[in-house]
């Protein structure tokens, strides 16, 4: 009687895992076909509007495309659209694995300093030259470095022994003040026209991709998310708390490390072909895990996708605001992460 009662509550518990992973799969289609969508009207949207038609005939190479639509797809709106998709999966992961591994909600990328490292390291790009090299290449290559350099910062103090995640906060706290401090100083001696150039940059432009960038950040974000999902059970197993993961032979400052130098460099890379880019490693991990949960195996993914495709559809729409106009996109951003940052705030009281 006993074991067909445990076979009973063991078959109960199998059918509602089942379905559990049933719902999970079902969110992540559903993000994939948001994503989609948000493609093909990303591709649509522009000083002319193309048809539906015609913009899924010239992306499934169809015949009788013509060549001024061919061009209009392929060479001008095709890139932005893409970039928006692998950059925002590669924030959206960035933020997932800040707010596991510090345990906080409000932890992402931006809130870190890493955003505004970035934007002082091409503010110093475009107010004192590009140092010997195009400007193009100049300014990725000084938000880059200066990320990199902020991270280090946060290496330092997570290598650490007996260093709480929670002070990790305030040390990000702390190079976000500092770095935009800076960014204020250079702004402030640079020319009104040097200015004006690095208050566009730091608002975000997704405008200036090309393939070569999209092909440099795609590689690098699926390259460390790779090694992310390798972390998965170890990443489930911290939300349990560091002393249950420490106990289940979780390494905490060697996961804290490898986990920060993988999103920074996947971040890094995104942000200094881009801009600044705020809100979307907030946002986008509070709606995965409303949705799938805590386990890694879904949750990484689902945040990839609801990354990609929010910056997907805040493209179309810094488009369609202003008609004609180049709205940027950082600031779409913020209009739906300062609204979702409150709502985190008085949620978590």
């Amino acid at each position: 009687m006993d074991y067909k009662m445990t076979q009973s509550v063991s078959e109960r518990i199998i059918r509602e895992q089942r379905k559990i992973e049933n719902k999970r799969r079902l969110v992540l289609l559903a993000f994939a076909v948001a994503c989609l969508v948000g493609l093909i009207l990303d591709v649509m949207t522009g000083p002319s509007m193309l048809p539906i038609r015609d913009v899924i005939e010239a992306l499934l190479r169809l015949t009788g495309v013509e060549d001024t639509t061919h061009t209009i797809v392929y060479d001008l709106r095709l890139p932005v659209a893409l970039m928006a998709l692998v950059v925002g999966a590669s924030l959206g992961a960035g933020g997932a694995e800040m707010q596991t591994l510090l345990n906080n909600p409000m932890a992402s990328p931006y809130t870190l300093g890493l955003a505004a490292a970035a934007g002082f390291g091409a503010s110093l790009v475009i107010a004192f030259g590009g140092f010997g090299l195009p400007i193009q290449y100049a300014v990725p290559i000084g938000a880059f470095v200066m990320t990199m350099l902020a991270s280090a910062v946060l290496f330092l103090f997570a290598s650490l022994k007996q260093f709480a995640a929670a002070t990790l906060i305030l040390v990000g706290i702390a190079l976000l003040f500092i770095f935009q401090s800076l960014l204020s100083l250079v702004q402030f001696i640079a020319s009104p026209e040097v200015s004006q150039q690095v208050l566009f940059w730091l608002f975000g432009n997704l405008n200036k991709a090309t393939w070569t960038n999209i092909a440099v950040v795609a590689v690098v974000s699926t390259v460390c998310i790779t090694l992310l999902m390798r972390d998965g059970w170890q990443l489930t197993a911290l939300r349990l708390g560091e002393e249950r993961a420490a106990a289940l032979g979780v390494n905490l400052t060697r996961l804290r490390i490898r986990t920060l130098i993988l999103v920074a460099m996947m971040t890094a890379t995104a942000i200094s072909f881009v801009g600044v880019i705020g809100f979307i490693g907030l946002v986008a991990p509070h709606v995965a895990r409303l949705l799938v949960g805590e386990d890694q195996r879904y949750f990484l993914p689902a945040t990839m996708l609801a990354g990609a495709a929010f910056l997907s559809f805040s493209s179309v729409l810094s488009k369609v605001i202003i008609p004609g106009a180049l709205f940027p996109v950082g600031i779409v951003t913020s209009f739906v992460g300062v609204p979702f940052l409150f709502w985190i705030i008085w949620s978590k009281r």
